[in-house]
């Protein structure tokens, strides 16, 4: 088995095989994942609730859609923030980890130059190191071992994320477009039809 870490900063893409309506064609990324559980954000469920109207000082440093993400079926009442904060990598080169000392107050990286916004923290501390920033309602969440044994259903397919997945600018495109960038089998899947019996 491979160290249960791994998937922190990953993404999970639902399978066309999948029956969860709450993750069809879901691509999630993995912020979390221990031997305690997983948690994640959907990338790719627009609301059509602004930023503005829930989080006023946060709009403008929003990405296009400038709208809420439904991250998940768990806790909507709550907002979470997910930015990318470009320029600098996890690892420097021939080193080890960062230790987050130069990231900005209210910004804990989760992985490479993605993290997590502390939406408490005054926004203008941030605007000018944020590089991409998305506000989640919600998110998808795993028991210890859960995730795991959807990974061996295949019900996701296990890929590695992009800066630019947080915040892409057609998030109903993501699905396809992260599978079609894939060097494997996995490029064909993104041709898979909505639904099959029409095929």
């Amino acid at each position: 088995m491979t160290e249960v870490s791994s998937l922190t900063g990953r993404l999970l893409v639902a399978t066309p095989a999948l029956a969860d309506p709450n993750f069809d064609r879901a691509v999630v990324l993995v912020l979390d994942h221990d031997d305690e559980g997983s948690l994640g954000v959907v990338l790719n469920r627009p609301t059509p609730v602004g930023v503005g109207d829930i989080l006023e000082g946060w709009a403008g440093l929003a990405g296009e859609p400038g709208v809420v993400f439904q991250g998940g079926p768990v806790s909507l009442d709550s907002a979470l923030g997910v930015g990318v904060i470009p320029g600098e990598e996890e690892t420097p080169s021939g080193g080890a980890p960062r230790t987050g000392s130069r990231d900005p107050l209210g910004f804990r990286r989760v992985h490479g130059a993605i993290g997590l916004v502390d939406l408490e923290t005054p926004p203008e501390l941030l605007a000018a190191a944020l590089g991409s920033l998305r506000i989640f309602a919600g998110y998808a969440g795993w028991g210890p071992g859960q995730l795991e044994d959807e990974l061996a259903d295949g019900a996701w397919y296990v890929v590695e994320s992009e800066p630019g997945d947080v915040s892409s600018p057609v998030p109903e495109r993501l699905w396809r477009a992260v599978l079609r960038r894939q060097r494997s089998e996995l490029a064909m899947v993104a041709t898979y039809p909505d639904d099959p019996s029409l095929n």
